[in-house]
């Protein structure tokens, strides 16, 4: 199998010679044998390209630009499926090739085949082995499922048996046997109607008690502060007080006394001067 590569050697598009340039150096990377054909100087190789070319491929003008790349007369792709078969490391899956023996593409493809059909040995499929082994021992898968089914039944019903416990008394002291399981759907609504209304007084309660700590520490710090304001008013009231005490008898004599001196000293020395003028 020849891969065909169409290429335009006199091509004015630097985008198509980068293309090309891409495409031919990743084959000979890859040892691929390939055969460049021109469609510039041959007429035959491009009229055989856009004839080949499917419908589906070709643009809107219908006229498919190089490269392209076939594998003797099969399809390929344009250098956008090449690109990104090269990406996914795929191109001999892309160029219809099967990749050699420890390459990636190779490694990636066992993978592939393994997780689909299982580990191969000696080159068969283990689980076609373990098949044929288990139906020379007489056994049937069949058997095994139907007896696997009847010990998950047993188990089931254990559990069941066990789900159930005995409640030695209610409140009310009678006794009564309760199963876990057995309770509907609206009693467990009512359950947790009941918890959440509990849960919610309980919050309210809370909150209240709260309240009522901060006030009662608010009136704490407030209560020194009156305390204080009201010995300060006692102080203002006695200082006034002391302005507003009435002059006692013995302080108003010795005021009359004093002013009673002032008044002779005046006159004995308003006396002389009088006498001088008189003479």
């Amino acid at each position: 199998m020849v891969i065909k590569v169409f290429l335009a050697s006199s091509s004015g598009s630097t985008a198509i010679k980068k293309k090309q340039q891409d495409v031919l150096g990743f084959l000979e990377a890859l040892k691929v044998d390939y055969a460049p054909l021109d469609i510039a100087c041959n007429e035959d190789n491009r009229m055989w390209m856009r004839e080949n070319v499917p419908v589906e491929k070709k643009p809107t003008n219908g006229i498919p630009l190089p490269p392209q790349i076939f594998n003797e007369e099969s399809y390929c792709g344009d250098y956008e499926t090449f690109f990104d078969a090269k990406e996914d490391n795929a191109v001999y899956a892309f160029l219809g090739l099967p990749p050699p023996p420890g390459s990636k593409e190779a490694k990636e493809a066992e993978k592939a085949f393994i997780l689909e059909n299982g580990p191969v040995k000696n080159g068969t499929v283990e689980n076609e082995t373990v098949e044929s082994e288990t139906v020379e021992n007489g056994t049937d898968d069949a058997e095994d499922e139907e007896n696997l089914e009847a010990e998950e039944v047993e188990e089931e019903n254990l559990d069941d048996d066990s789900l159930k416990r005995e409640v030695p008394m209610d409140f009310n002291g009678d006794e009564h046997t309760h199963e876990v399981g057995g309770e509907t759907g609206e009693e467990a609504a009512e359950e947790a109607a009941e918890e959440d209304a509990a849960t919610e007084e309980k919050v309210a309660k809370e909150e209240e008690e709260a309240v009522k700590d901060t006030e009662e520490a608010a009136e704490d710090t407030k209560a020194p502060v009156k305390q204080e304001e009201a010995q300060e008013e006692v102080e203002d009231d006695e200082a006034k007080g002391e302005d507003d005490q009435p002059v006692s008898e013995g302080e108003e004599d010795l005021g009359s006394e004093e002013e009673e001196e002032l008044r002779q000293l005046e006159e004995e020395e308003e006396a002389p001067e009088q006498e001088e003028e008189d003479e």
